[in-house]
């Protein structure tokens, strides 16, 4: 039984003072108490850890580098991704295991306790499956293995290049799979997820409803089961316009029309929204997951947030790209994302919850729903996903409450962050992963055999 104790911590029912949380050897929380002498591991503000909801890890290693104008003036997402098609190309499964271990080690020293992988890349160059087909699904997992992050892996099903069911191209082929040789892949990786710990989930992902075709998502529902389902929707004006030319409505429109929706249901980004289509998805009780570094990064549009969330909208936050991975910068740029568009102030704030709370209140709701993973609150009974703040960083001096959460996201950054579990296990200390040195030693060896083709 492990000991945490903290000076203030967020628990399911609101603050507390000198809390002490025992910790199973399955990972739980087994009790809490307030009102404690300290003892076992001391920390100063002790938070529920939230999950990352959307993760490309492969791309990391592209963060920094696709900052110079294309050819085109009109440089845009799709000059962007062009230039990724021709990096990935070159990826190993040995490249792709150390980067997804350094992604998911700065997953965890920003705060996350689980990294849900959105994972496409499984072929070999050329598009010729390697012997096992969920090769690149076990390095994802042994990736969770040395970084200890909790794992829901969300193989992709990517099918087409477009909805006129065109095939993929050169830069897609190691994407590719039919809908059998898919359930294939999902099956050889949900027997790769059992064998990792037990706070460890599998989930299915048609990539878009450009990349699939529209009438097998209920085939998708099926292999889903209990378990989340993921896909990209109305991420960019290009994408909004194939779909309505060919299925006579907008992507929400269509899902809403065709998809038996609830909590288990992961849409990403959806920042190409009418009035009428959020408030609708919103009221279906899908989860919206949002990425804004990346969003802004590749300029995909604002999010909704205003009026997803007077709706009853869920939302989960994600990395994405990995462009840059903070927590408090994903909740800081939402926000502003708001106020910038509506010249506004505290735009997600309510009246009973400053925006920091409610943000956060939000994200580790519904990261659980669509992670599969039993955690979004400090309680007995559920997971041991844990963060802690430093209460000695200068912007968290003399404050208290809900204040704390704002100060988080609008003045600090990862610094902040002093301790994080995943399921009771304890990886960041003092603000470091405990095996930094080593994964950073094998992603920066990977990255001087890719430097050429990047």
């Amino acid at each position: 039984m492990a000991i945490v104790w903290a000076e203030k911590a967020l628990l399911e029912d609101g603050w507390a003072e000198d809390v002490t949380i025992s910790i199973a050897d399955d990972g739980r929380i087994a009790a809490i108490e307030t009102g404690q002498p300290a003892e076992g591991h001391r920390t100063g503000i002790l938070l529920p850890s939230p999950v990352n909801c959307h993760s490309h890890a492969f791309q990391r290693a592209m963060a920094g580098l696709t900052e110079k104008r294309g050819p085109d003036a009109s440089d845009s997402f799709w000059t962007w991704r062009q230039l990724m098609f021709r990096f990935l190309d070159r990826l190993t499964p040995d490249h792709v295991e150390a980067i997804a271990a350094f992604v998911q080690m700065e997953m965890l020293e920003a705060g996350y306790s689980t990294n849900v992988e959105f994972h496409y890349l499984h072929h070999q160059p050329g598009g010729v499956p390697y012997d096992n087909i969920a090769e690149m699904a076990g390095r994802i997992a042994a990736a969770s293995t040395r970084s200890g992050i909790g794992l829901t892996l969300l193989p992709v099903h990517y099918q087409y290049g477009g909805l006129d069911k065109r095939p993929l191209g050169p830069g897609q082929i190691r994407f590719g799979n039919t809908l059998d040789e898919y359930a294939r892949l999902h099956q050889s990786s949900a027997e790769i997820i059992a064998r990792l710990p037990a706070d460890c989930a599998i989930g299915v992902a048609p990539h878009s409803l450009r990349a699939v075709a529209p009438q097998d998502l209920a085939h998708h529902a099926s292999l889903a089961g209990g378990n989340p389902l993921h896909m990209h929707l109305a991420e960019q004006i290009a994408e909004v316009e194939e779909v309505q030319a060919t299925l006579g409505r907008r992507p929400v429109e269509f899902v809403l029309d065709n998809m038996e929706l609830d909590n288990r249901h992961c849409f990403i980004h959806c920042t190409q929204m009418r009035p009428h289509e959020t408030e609708g998805l919103a009221r279906s009780g899908a989860v919206a997951g949002l990425c804004p570094i990346t969003e802004s990064s590749l300029g995909d549009g604002i999010f909704d947030g205003v009026r997803w969330l007077e709706n009853g909208g869920s939302i989960a936050i994600g990395s994405d790209s990995n462009i840059r991975i903070s927590l408090s910068e994903e909740l800081r740029t939402l926000d502003y994302s708001q106020r910038l568009r509506d010249h506004s102030r505290a735009a997600l704030a309510s009246s009973d919850k400053s925006t920091g709370r409610r943000l956060f209140d939000a994200i580790n709701a519904g990261g659980a729903s669509v992670s599969a993973r039993d955690t979004g609150a400090i309680a007995v009974g559920k997971l041991a996903d844990l963060m802690a703040l430093d209460a000695q960083s200068v912007d968290l001096a003399g404050r208290s409450g809900d204040t704390l959460l704002d100060c988080f996201v609008f003045a600090g950054d990862d610094r902040m962050v002093s301790d994080v579990w995943s399921a009771g296990r304890h990886m960041v200390s003092q603000g470091r992963h405990i095996r930094r040195e080593a994964i950073v030693q094998n992603y920066v060896r990977t990255m001087k055999d890719l430097r050429e083709a990047i």
